[in-house]
């Protein structure tokens, strides 16, 4: 096996790169508009949703075409650049940040929809396509995109495949990664390549499915083609209350037991219930609830209704109080609107939240949220629970008052706190936020150190000289110094790799 290459060490002060000598590259061939260098429009992009973290990029450009990007990327390759690329920044795991010194790299220009193909239900689009405009715009035609993350009126679909996104509809229809058939995509040297097929089987490596999740590591998608559905027969929507959050979390696990699939099943709790209710001005949801549990089912008409039946009864066994059903498309959009509005609605309540992002098997869920709620009362923090019920990824929202001494620290304690709960009962650190820079120092906690070598490796294919994304996912001496401890004795053929050959 060849050894690691060594690489330069990007965003140290021995690093000096010419910026005045790029942006006068760019602008040789961009648009004016598209060239972005005056501070105070650059502040615009000095965070994602994880507002905690703040760094304000030096330049950054918006492409409209796919020729651009690659351009660009050339240019930074040229010029020995690194770059960050960025989609509608509502990601909360601080990945589209420019914390180490880069070209950012914004994809938000870029929203056509290049094809539809109904007859073999695939629709192909730019990176910067909303995920809502998607179903928009084959709803008329019977199909939709399953796909669908809460901030779905703003997140983009390149952002979603960066991070692997899921959403309410994943349980039953699977994430991102399950409906994108294939990508074009610019790798780090500027060179355009296609990965994947338009078929749903082809004989081939999945190098689709290697960059989907990806981060930004491995380049930039510039058309996406994804998997369109039939929208089904019937959709039935339950809306139960319970006495507790774990006896809500007993409901799913008697609901997934007993074999039935709903296409969605959310969890909600006492002060996400309390924050809608306040901000819709009325009590769509019941306000002593302990919890709600919002579950949809779909299929063939006789199969929603005996599905409906076996629900409520397995709902009523775990200790479920009213339960409302709603079978109308408005009802349901009704009562799926809180639940799309929760974390909107917490934030008016307290100005910043540190959003968590863990997995847990369904089977710890009860015994989970028990532990999260002695956390919360150790830190002295309030932690809302909004989350996919259905396949354990759990959302904790740690509420707080930024402008409270010391409570950044105390904020993150807490959230290194819920991870290690995770990982604990057999669970992950991340199932649709991505690691970023803000989950990177757990990372040689749940893979070995073989693992991380291996990951590395995948990555120096597409980017040998690391300048794609860099310091993201993979922890780095200059901000996981226990983390980089722990992992010093990474091993590749019995031979420790030096700390300068680790791609960061």
């Amino acid at each position: 096996m060849t050894k690691l290459p060594k690489l330069r060490q990007y965003g140290t002060s021995s690093v000096n790169y010419d910026w005045p000598a790029l942006e006068r590259e760019l602008r040789g061939f961009l648009p004016s508009k598209s060239v972005v260098a005056r501070r105070q429009e650059l502040l615009t992009y000095d965070c994602d949703g994880l507002t905690m973290d703040r760094h304000m990029p030096k330049l950054a450009v918006l492409p409209e075409t796919a020729d651009q990007v690659a351009k660009i990327l050339a240019c930074c390759h040229r010029q020995g650049i690194p770059f960050v690329a960025r989609g509608s920044g509502t990601g909360l795991s601080g990945g589209a940040l420019v914390e180490q010194e880069a070209l950012l790299v914004v994809t938000s220009r870029m929203r056509r929809i290049l094809q539809i193909d109904l007859e073999n239900q695939t629709i192909t689009v730019e990176p910067g396509v909303i995920n809502s405009w998607v179903s928009r715009a084959v709803v008329g035609d019977g199909f939709y995109y399953a796909p669908d993350p809460s901030s779905q009126v703003v997140c983009s679909i390149g952002g979603n495949v960066a991070e692997n996104s899921g959403g309410v509809h994943c349980l039953k229809y699977g994430v991102t990664s399950n409906h994108v058939l294939a990508l074009d995509v610019v790798l780090p040297d500027g060179t355009p390549t296609r990965l994947g097929t338009s078929l749903c089987d082809a004989a081939e490596l999945d190098l689709r499915g290697v960059f989907i999740g990806s981060e930004g590591t491995l380049g930039i998608a510039t058309a996406i083609t994804l998997r369109l559905l039939r929208a089904p027969d019937a959709v039935g929507v339950l809306l139960a209350d319970f006495p507790s959050m774990q006896a809500a979390g007993e409901a799913v696990r008697l609901i997934t037991r007993a074999g039935v699939l709903p296409a969605g099943l959310e969890i909600m709790d006492q002060t996400c219930i309390k924050a809608v209710n306040e901000a819709f001005g009325e009590e769509e949801y019941p306000p002593e609830a302990g919890a709600v549990l919002l579950i949809e089912l779909d299929g063939q008409e006789p199969e929603v209704q005996q599905a409906v039946t076996v629900t409520s009864s397995l709902c009523r066994e775990a200790g479920a109080g009213d339960i409302r059903e709603a079978w109308s498309e408005e009802d349901r959009a009704r009562l799926w609107k809180g639940r799309k509005s929760a974390i909107s609605a917490l934030g008016r309540q307290y100005p910043s939240y540190y959003l968590q992002d863990g997995v847990v098997p369904r089977t710890a869920l009860p015994r989970v949220l028990k532990a999260i709620d002695q956390l919360s009362a150790d830190h002295g923090l309030v932690v809302a629970n909004v989350f996919h019920a259905g396949d354990g990824n759990l959302h904790p929202l740690i509420l707080y008052r930024a402008s409270e001494p010391g409570v950044n620290e105390r904020v993150k304690a807490l959230g290194g706190a819920i991870m290690h709960l995770c990982l604990e009962v057999g669970g992950s650190i991340s199932g649709e936020h991505g690691v970023g820079s803000d989950k990177r120092c757990y990372l040689d906690q749940m893979f070995s150190a073989d693992d991380l070598v291996s990951m590395q490796w995948v990555r120096l294919a597409f980017d040998p000289l690391g300048r794609a994304n860099p310091g993201k996912i993979f922890p780095t001496p200059q901000s996981c110094g226990e983390s980089m401890r722990r992992s010093v004795q990474l091993q590749v053929e019995g031979q420790t790799l030096p700390e300068e050959a680790i791609v960061y």
